[in-house]
């Protein structure tokens, strides 16, 4: 393929690529999601990684999870592939239980997805993300990581 040629990806019939509500919806469907208080659950007992891939603004003027890991979206994937060059030491295997925080609930399924692709069948997302936590009444504090 040459650098002028592009690749259309459409859906199963042929139609329009998918816009983002149904490639949203396509991609939760393939995994279980969770509510801040089993996420919470998981984190106190060991059972679960909670990733927080907010930008560095909104972790500024909300705050932070005490104890999740502060993954920009950018790196997450190099970060949590066990096997990658770059990975994290909290990166143990394709077993580990991670769930991926963002402001709202939205970049995280998609981050969730990728992560799958690599491997990590366990993934998951917080479903309404960070502030789903706050209002929640779960441990929040401030500053920035």
């Amino acid at each position: 393929m040459s650098g002028a040629e592009t690749v259309q990806h459409t859906d199963h019939d042929g139609g329009q690529p998918p816009g983002i509500d149904e490639l949203l919806e396509r991609v939760r469907a393939g995994y279980a999601r969770i509510e801040a208080r089993e996420a919470y659950d998981g984190w106190r007992s060991g059972e679960a990684l909670l990733v927080d891939i907010r930008y560095a603004a909104l972790r500024e003027r909300d705050g932070l999870i005490p104890g999740a890991l502060v993954v920009e979206r950018n790196e997450l994937e190099w970060r949590l592939d066990p096997r990658g060059s770059h990975r994290l030491p909290e990166a143990t295997g394709h077993d580990l239980r991670i769930v991926v925080v963002c402001n709202e609930g939205y970049a995280s399924s998609l981050a969730a997805e990728s992560l799958h692709r690599l491997g990590l069948h366990r993934a998951t997302d917080l479903i309404g993300g960070f502030q789903a936590w706050r209002a929640a009444g779960l441990p929040v504090t401030t500053g920035t990581a």
